[in-house]
């Protein structure tokens, strides 16, 4: 741990050195100008404003390393500093051509959890380099562990290899089932499974790979469980809990990308199973809802899409008490029938529920193929029950109340029921 205490204190030592504050102080000044006084202006304009102050912002760099080459001072590290900057515009050119040949979420998501971070490990490890060989310091040992010594080096790889591994499973796995869902014929929740499976398969072998390279095998490994078995006691059962969760989930099948289940009154859509919780989509609000999987593990869970995606809806209404039931019963079946979003089979049925204080209440039934449609419905046939009881001359009665005045002028109120 000296040693790299020494490694670091040489770094700040060197880039604190005139020779050297001389080459990354001005570009750095620079670099902050553009970013608050040109850069915001630029992108308000559009990218066309923003690609000339970019090279407007090159253009500086380059003179400023002509600069101190003419004048015999060191330019190395300013030089690659700007090369650098240069290197990021055309990664941020790239973003924008993208983004409209695949869309600006992917094109987002692909920069910020991939490029983004790569990009700047890269620089970090470039700008040691030449501040220091990596190799040295990277060959610094750390701490002794089962009887292997590891070094700087194995902490980066612990440190970034999980990340990229999680990151590009994800996106690897979603070109696969992208390739699949073109040539094969599966449905789209099927591919999710197999998707989120080939993640789990892809993400096992990269940590046993990760534990070879470390040297965790055999009596180490096994240390490492019986550690790890402590930790999940305490700290991440949780995450553990959910993990087993999802994975009995899938293969059980109770709950797959593609269904809908009723959750807090509303009907959702889950989109994605992940390692810790799924994702569904709320249609009411276009919210996201992201919730552990062992919430469908251990709670009752009512899904609309268990066997089919086929749900009942229900719209009640109330009749006047001086109209037939069953010319009211068969008005409300053809109306239900005659909606082009509600199914023929089975077919509609109205009944009699009750005989209220005001109506007679009826409550027509129907079946519609997609759960997530059932409140357009229902407005749907709302609005032609109303039109068809106009139509026909069927009153929808209300409770009304008249007040007059009793024995000794004192006000009563007396119910009036629709007759």
């Amino acid at each position: 741990m000296s040693e790299l205490v020494f490694a670091l204190s040489a770094w700040v030592a060197l880039l604190l050195r005139p020779q050297v504050i001389g080459q990354w102080l001005p570009v750095v000044l620079l670099m902050l100008g553009y970013g608050l006084l040109v850069r915001r202006r630029m992108r308000r304009r559009g990218g066309s404003r923003w690609l000339v102050g970019f090279a407007g912002l090159c253009g500086l760099l380059y003179l400023l390393v002509w600069a101190l080459g003419a004048i015999g001072l060191p330019m190395g590290l300013a030089r690659d500093l700007a090369w650098i900057n240069l290197l990021w515009g055309v990664l941020i050119l790239l973003r924008l051509l993208l983004s409209r040949t695949w869309g600006l979420g992917p094109t987002d998501r692909l920069y910020l959890q991939v490029v983004k971070p790569a990009f700047l490990v890269g620089v970090l490890l470039f700008l040691g380099d030449r501040l220091n060989s990596l190799d040295e310091v990277g060959a610094i040992g750390l701490l002794e562990l089962f009887g292997r010594t590891y070094t700087v080096s194995d902490l980066l790889i612990v440190l970034l290899f999980p990340y990229f591994l999680v990151v590009l499973s994800g996106l690897l796995v979603n070109l696969i089932r992208g390739l699949l869902q073109t040539i094969l014929d599966v449905s789209d929740s099927s591919l999710q499974v197999l998707a989120l499976l080939l993640r789990y398969l892809i993400v096992g072998l990269g940590f046993l790979w990760l534990f070879n390279v470390l040297g965790l095998s055999g009596t180490p490994l096994a240390a490492l469980v019986g550690g790890l078995s402590v930790g999940l006691g305490f700290g991440i059962k949780e995450v553990f809990s959910n993990f087993v969760s999802g994975v009995w989930l899938l293969f059980e099948g109770s709950v797959r990308p593609g269904d809908v289940l009723f959750i807090d009154g509303d009907p959702c859509m889950v989109r994605r199973m992940g390692l810790r919780a799924a994702t569904l989509w709320r249609q009411r609000d276009n919210a996201e809802l992201v919730i552990p999987n062992q919430v469908f593990f251990t709670n009752q869970t009512t899904t609309y899409t268990g066997t089919d995606r086929m749900r009942r809806g229900q719209v009640a209404v109330s009749a006047a008490y001086r109209h037939v039931p069953s010319e009211v019963i068969a008005l409300l079946e053809a109306t239900a029938r005659s909606m082009p979003r509600v199914l023929r089979e089975p077919a509609p049925r109205a009944y009699l529920i009750s005989y209220g204080d005001s109506g007679i209440n009826y409550v027509v039934r129907y079946g519609i193929a997609d759960p997530l449609e059932n409140l357009g419905i229902s407005s749907e046939l709302s609005d032609a029950v109303w039109k068809a009881f106009e139509a026909y001359g069927i009153e929808i009665p209300f409770p009304q109340r008249v007040v007059h005045p009793a024995g000794g002028g004192r006000l009563e109120e007396k119910a009036l029921d629709e007759t």
